[in-house]
């Protein structure tokens, strides 16, 4: 077996967040799904971008959120994902660079645009999005690096490079050469809408054991395993993978490890601005637990200081120093 130097590898769709606060009513009447995700095409995204209020753009995306977080909190990590020689792609690669994530993909000199997400945050703190995924879709099996994944202890995975053919092979590569060099393999399963469009292979993946480790919240586990409650898809995920961490927002998040059931309460760090991307930092904490060998339920606390550390500003990378934030509050 090839040695571990590096804690993680995170694959993913390079987005660059576009944010603006808006009413409820401008959801609606741009015929969006109020906490989902939709996918437009280009032309749709720049008529809602010239529709929205003031924005903020931030570097996003699922995994490189994640990403950036773990390299944060102190762990190794790399990610591959595509962008554009433009200037969202250019934006993209500095701000992933500056966390000290290694990314070395060079950037396409022709194609659609770098990926971008049009985020609307309601007075709720909800956020509702409409992503065109540019260049991202092009993703494919000769951009996963062999090298990468054989010196990584964890290959994550974000649900959403399912709706993209060419980087669902691209993760089938991953995910087989993952088993092959005795990488742990992570999957976030991303959106409930998401679930919807690739339930057959998202449950074949999770029921075969291909997947070590899972992270979903509540519409998204039930939507896999057409439970009611994550309680009753726990029994399913106990069945199917070795660990997964299943969040619920204000209810915490129950993780579950075969015949484990492990309760973490959610943290506050002041008022909640925007839920983007506490998700993906919910699972950098917990992950970044588990890469230092703490106990589950210490790495369900950091998932959750790390997330409530991200609703608290516009946008999901973290402002705030979070190894300094880890070692005042976690146990």
């Amino acid at each position: 077996m090839t040695r571990k130097t590096q804690d993680l590898l995170a694959i993913g769709n390079a987005i660059v967040d576009v944010i603006a606060r808006q009413e409820e009513t401008f959801i609606s009447s741009h015929g969006l799904e109020k906490g989902g995700m939709t996918l437009i095409d280009a032309a749709a995204a720049e008529k809602l971008y010239d529709d929205l209020d003031q924005t903020v753009s931030n570097s996003g995306g699922s995994a490189a959120n994640s990403a950036a977080a773990f390299s944060s909190l102190g762990g190794s990590v790399e990610f591959i994902g595509k962008v554009r020689d433009d200037a969202l792609g250019h934006a993209f690669t500095h701000d992933l660079r500056s966390t000290g994530v290694k990314f070395e993909a060079p950037p396409a000199v022709e194609g659609p645009p770098t990926g971008h997400c049009m985020v609307m945050v309601t007075p709720d703190a909800e956020r509702t999005m409409a992503t065109c995924l540019g260049i991202a879709t092009s993703l494919n099996p000769a951009d996963i690096d062999e090298d990468a994944i054989a010196r990584s202890r964890y290959v994550f995975l974000e649900g959403y490079l399912f709706d993209s053919p060419s980087a669902r092979d691209a993760c089938w590569k991953a995910i087989t050469l993952a088993k092959l060099y005795g990488s742990q393999i992570v999957l976030t399963l991303s959106d409930a809408g998401c679930v919807e469009r690739h339930k057959g292979v998202f449950s074949r993946l999770v029921r075969n054991f291909w997947i070590d480790v899972l992270f979903a919240n509540e519409t998204e586990i039930n939507a896999l395993f057409g439970s009611e409650s994550v309680e009753e898809a726990a029994e399913d995920v106990a069945a199917s993978c070795s660990l997964a961490a299943l969040t619920q927002s204000e209810k915490g998040s129950l993780i579950v490890s075969g015949n484990n059931r492990i309760r973490v309460p959610v943290e506050s760090l002041g008022k909640a601005v925007d839920t983007t991307g506490a998700g993906d930092l919910y699972a950098a904490g917990f992950l970044y637990g588990l890469s230092q060998d703490k106990p589950l339920e210490e790495c369900g606390r950091i998932g959750a200081l790390v997330a409530a550390e991200s609703v608290t500003h516009l946008g999901a990378r973290s402002q705030h120093d979070l190894k300094e934030l880890i070692h005042d509050k976690a146990a």
